[in-house]
């Protein structure tokens, strides 16, 4: 027969068990958002923490690599997707998606603060997108130096024989960076001339990345005098007292937009759904601001260190439409030419 002191007892352990398992409630009931990205590595803590403040009830796990490496897994798994929501990936990838039926449409909270090219635009739009990042040329000045290498001033001076094996690029099957250079000098010069200048930028070419960053790096360390890379990293390397000078070849600049989209097939999307709402947010915007120089949301965006204020301006007149639509294409045809040079895959 229980007393009144064991009935006490065993109503204070009740009482402290069910506080514990409030506690613990909202934490195993969490929401796991599967984000399949190309962002840089060095980013997505702090995006994965900016949303996470704003949705304690969703956790993301990223799996990120290269853009041409997330677009291959993703077509890859087009019969049984596995991501939730790809947030971080050239628009230019998410049209090739998109046009493959990949794509679940949403018409996301504040999409009407986005400028108009900084998202699909169908209604409800397919994609919504985040910032843009463009093509630059990272110069070192002490190795140049010891090879009398003269400071390039726009692509075409990169094809003079000046500069046989000086060069790093990304290769365009691997990275994002690589293709927005490749397709932008498809526009720029025309595809016979297009053509043309590769083959003579190729006869310079110490090697090709699988990383759209690998090239500015290696500039920084004097392993290539130049690589052709994205403005954040070279920016970033300049920042860290590489002596590097960012040259912005002028022809223009090739760019795409980072974006996000929802996987068609989710079975988390609400969460998805939050998730691309933050993605066009101005606290989102801001966060992207600290890497970018333009973003989606007009007025946001400062100036950032090393970079000139004009360089929007720079940006050349992309075709998204085209570079998507003839991807698989150039890509064949790149890779006929000049995949010979490209650095094992590791």
């Amino acid at each position: 027969m229980s007393t009144p002191l064991t009935r006490r007892a065993t109503l204070a352990f009740a009482a402290a068990l069910a506080a514990a398992t409030a506690a613990l409630t909202p934490a195993m009931a969490a929401t796991e958002l599967l984000v399949y990205s190309a962002l840089e590595a060095d980013q997505v803590k702090a995006y994965k923490e900016g949303f996470e403040k704003q949705n304690p009830d969703i956790t993301i796990k990223f799996v990120r690599d290269s853009t041409g490496i997330i677009t291959a897994r993703l077509l890859a798994e087009k019969a049984n997707p596995q991501a939730d929501v790809v947030w971080g990936l050239a628009a230019t990838s998410l049209m090739l998606l998109d046009a493959e039926g990949m794509l679940e449409a949403y018409a996301p909270k504040g999409l009407a603060a986005l400028s108009p090219n900084f998202r699909d635009s169908r209604i409800p739009p397919a994609w919504t997108g985040m910032d843009a990042w463009m093509a630059t040329v990272a110069f070192n000045t002490v190795e140049a130096g010891k090879r009398k290498l003269p400071k390039p001033e726009s692509w075409k001076d990169l094809a003079k024989p000046v500069y046989k094996g000086a060069l790093a690029m990304p290769n365009p099957n691997s990275s994002g960076t690589g293709y927005l250079m490749v397709s932008s000098w498809l526009q720029l010069f025309g595809e016979a001339e297009g053509w043309k200048f590769m083959d003579a930028l190729h006869e310079n070419m110490a090697v090709y990345t699988h990383s759209g960053s690998k090239p500015a790096r290696m500039a920084a360390t004097g392993e290539y005098p130049i690589g052709l890379s994205f403005e954040y990293r070279a920016s970033s390397e300049k920042a860290k007292g590489a002596p590097i000078d960012l040259v912005f070849p002028k022809e223009g600049l090739g760019w795409d937009m980072e974006a996000t989209a929802i996987v068609k097939g989710t079975k988390r999307g609400e969460a998805a759904r939050k998730l691309v709402d933050f993605s066009v947010s101005r606290e989102a915007n801001e966060i992207y601001t600290k890497s970018f120089a333009v973003v989606a949301i007009p007025g946001v965006a400062k100036p950032l260190p090393h970079l000139p204020e004009n360089i929007e301006s720079m940006m050349i007149k992309n075709d998204f439409g085209w570079a998507a639509k003839h991807r698989e294409r150039i890509l064949k045809e790149w890779q006929t030419r000049y995949d010979g040079k490209s650095e094992p895959r590791s």
